[in-house]
């Protein structure tokens, strides 16, 4: 007679039975791989809390497109380093901008790779907020939206094929969909950053991009770490408004809100393994505390079984170097 539990252990004792049988695939197809992206003729500058990635220019970030390319990986995520920020943080609208001209040069190196373009402006305020500043220093969310639109319609218009809104400004998304069909762009999709929490895991991002707010937080308009419900409300409210793609941020302190956002929407979804997660493992791995390999793949394929369609991750190469 075959127990239930012997069954389970002779499936388990074969490699090839184990594969045809696992619930959940991981495979380099799932990833999107970011990338920072820096004025500069021959720039590149490693980023020290988060080793293996670097700021690069442009030369450089078509070589790094190039590689994520031939392993497999089939987008790449765009945020920018420009060289002179401002209080409106009109380097993100600027049709020379270096996002902007990053895209150019991938997509005519790289036709097919698909290019996804991070919509905040953040990176290129002064000031360090996603959004206008009021003098008593609070985010303008209705004076921002005017801005990432006019963003969007100039990273769509210079080639990129995913407008990934990360500001978590309250009607971005319709505001956004309806400027880029009005110029015509009615086929670019738009995954929207639509659970981002206020999370302690963006450190090495913010130390990255020089996107540290110089005052106050973003708290206002970023969730609280406590609210799971609030998460899956926000994500309906982006699909309502145009939302082809919707995205849980942080991953790995989130899985329960990736598991309850897919069940509720139903909606493609993304989840960012973000910089902090990617600099945790890195570090515990320098210490010799973990297998790095077993220990990424392990966590990556856990975003994936907790409902995640897509996957962005700083680990997309090294991990589709082992996946092959």
């Amino acid at each position: 007679m075959s127990f239930p539990q012997t069954r389970l252990r002779r499936l388990r004792a074969s490699r090839a039975l184990r594969g045809l049988v696992r619930e959940t695939q991981l495979q380099a197809a799932d990833f999107i791989y970011p990338m920072f992206i820096a004025h500069g003729v021959d720039r590149r500058e490693p980023i020290p809390a988060m080793p293996g990635i670097d700021r690069l220019s442009i030369a450089h970030a078509v070589a790094e497109a190039d590689e994520a390319q031939a392993l497999g990986i089939p987008a790449v995520l765009l945020f920018g380093i420009p060289a002179a920020k401002d209080e409106e943080g009109s380097g993100a609208w600027d049709e020379e901008g270096v996002i902007q001209l990053a895209t150019r040069a991938i997509k005519e190196a790289h036709p097919e790779l698909l290019v996804v373009a991070d919509l905040c402006l953040c990176e290129y305020t002064s000031h360090g907020h996603c959004g206008v500043v009021r003098p008593d220093g609070v985010v303008d969310n209705d004076a921002t939206l005017e801005l990432l639109a006019r963003t969007a319609v100039s990273q769509a218009r210079a080639g990129a094929d995913v407008i990934a809104p990360s500001d978590m400004m309250d009607g971005r998304v319709g505001t956004i969909r309806m400027a880029l069909d009005d110029e015509g762009h009615t086929d670019t999709p738009i995954m929207a950053y639509s659970a981002k929490f206020a999370s302690a895991f963006y450190g090495p991002f913010r130390d990255a991009a020089g996107s540290t707010p110089a005052f106050g937080d973003r708290r206002a308009y970023q969730m609280d770490p406590a609210n799971g419900d609030e998460a899956v409300r926000e994500a309906q409210l982006d699909v309502e408004e145009g939302a082809d793609i919707v995205m849980v941020k942080p991953a790995l302190p989130y899985l329960d809100v990736i598991a309850q956002v897919k069940q509720a929407t139903r909606m493609p979804l993304a989840a960012y393994n973000v910089s902090g997660e990617y600099a945790m493992l890195k570090a515990a791995v320098a210490a010799g505390y973990l297998d790095e390999r077993l220990a990424v793949l392990e966590a990556l394929t856990s975003i994936r079984r907790a409902g995640a369609d897509i996957v962005i991750t700083y680990h997309a190469k090294e991990a589709a170097r082992w996946l092959q």
